[in-house]
């Protein structure tokens, strides 16, 4: 079997028709001398580096490819859930990505930021805390520049508040805006003076303050929103709104007196709220009893007008009859209530012609 393959010149294909088995002979196609195409490669690679050839092919291809492939690997990115991937190609601003695993093209031509999207960040207006201005003791210092407004009834009011807001959009936010926070502020500021300007001073100092809030919140969205801004405002929680110190104790004052005002409104509406139901129920029972009196009034005198043409009747029929009968009434009438002696001038001898009526009458009664 060794011969027999030494009889194909050593090569497994055997020898090629018209050559000798080491590819010089001609009459038909032959494989491709991979070892010769990679020494190639490797040689014109090997022209480009330090030392040339000299110092060996195969080592140096290697380390670059491994280079290649860690410069490749190097787009992989990871964004985490709260941060957005903003992804620059030469400096400029391509896309947003989510969070999760991302790939951009590898440095110089794609970089990768990933601001914290979720993070709620804070911007005093009108006052600086601690964590504004590194004070150690926990004092507040207040900005009268930017806490003293003008109110619609023409007064100052002191006031503090706070905005909440968190990034929206990473690429709006880090490429159309110059200064997020001074843009923020500002447009804060703007939103509470022209809120505060169309408002009284009692319901800014009092029940007002959650619709003044709520009012400036929508304000500060609109204007940050015309910016192309990439922020959305979360909260407006004002912290103080009183009278400028200067006259804070006569409106203290003012609002006692103002507050003793209400008590005593209130009291006598208490009062009225006690009289005025009673005396609609006195004139109730007096225009039920005077609703009941004409009733029996005009009951009473229908009566009467039947009677009388009852009576007109029977006079237009027996006008004598009728006359006595209703004279004898009437003297029934006339005389019942009436002390009365008869004396009969008539009376015979032997009669006492005296009948005293009232002592019978008690006598009839005991």
């Amino acid at each position: 079997m060794v011969d027999d393959f030494k009889s194909r010149g050593g090569s497994p294909w055997g020898t090629p028709p018209g050559g000798d088995g080491n590819g010089s002979g001609r009459g038909g196609p032959r494989p491709p001398d991979i070892d010769a195409i990679i020494r190639d490669i490797q040689n014109k690679i090997n022209k480009f580096l330090p030392g040339g050839s000299k110092s060996g092919g195969k080592p140096i291809g290697l380390i670059l490819i491994i280079l290649v492939l860690v410069w490749v690997a190097s787009g992989l990115y990871r964004v985490l859930p709260d941060e957005q991937g903003v992804v620059l190609r030469f400096g400029k601003f391509v896309k947003t990505t989510q969070p999760g695993l991302n790939y951009h093209i590898p440095m110089p031509i794609e970089s990768v930021q990933t601001p914290k999207v979720t993070k709620v960040n804070r911007m005093d207006i009108g006052f600086r805390s601690e964590r504004d201005s590194g004070f150690t003791s926990g004092a507040v210092a207040d900005v009268p520049e930017e806490s003293l407004m003008l109110t619609g009834d023409e007064n100052i009011v002191n006031i503090d508040f706070s905005v909440f807001w968190v990034i929206k959009d990473a690429g709006k936010f880090l490429f159309k805006i110059q200064d997020p926070q001074g843009t923020v502020k500002a447009a804060a500021e703007t939103a509470m003076r022209e809120v505060i300007a169309k408002s009284a001073i009692q319901p800014i100092l009092t029940e007002g303050r959650a619709s003044i809030e709520i009012e400036t919140q929508e304000i500060i969205q609109s204007i940050l929103d015309e910016y192309n801004s990439g922020i959305e405002i979360t909260q407006v929680q004002t912290q103080k709104a009183d009278p400028p110190d200067q006259v804070i104790d006569a409106f203290r004052d003012v609002q006692a007196a103002r507050a003793d005002m209400e008590r005593s409104k209130n009291e006598a509406e208490a009062y009225a709220n006690d009289v005025i139901p009673r005396a609609r129920g006195e004139a109730q029972k007096i225009l039920q009893a005077a609703e009941a009196y004409k009733k029996e009034v005009v009951a009473k005198a229908e009566g009467e007008a039947s009677r009388f043409l009852a009576i007109y009747n029977e006079y237009k029929n027996a006008k004598q009859v009728t006359q006595e009968r209703m004279y004898l009434e009437t003297m029934e009438k006339v005389l019942a209530d009436i002390d009365k002696v008869i004396i009969e001038k008539n009376a015979g001898s032997g009669v006492v012609p005296y009948l005293p009526l009232p002592e019978l009458k008690k006598k009839v009664t005991n």
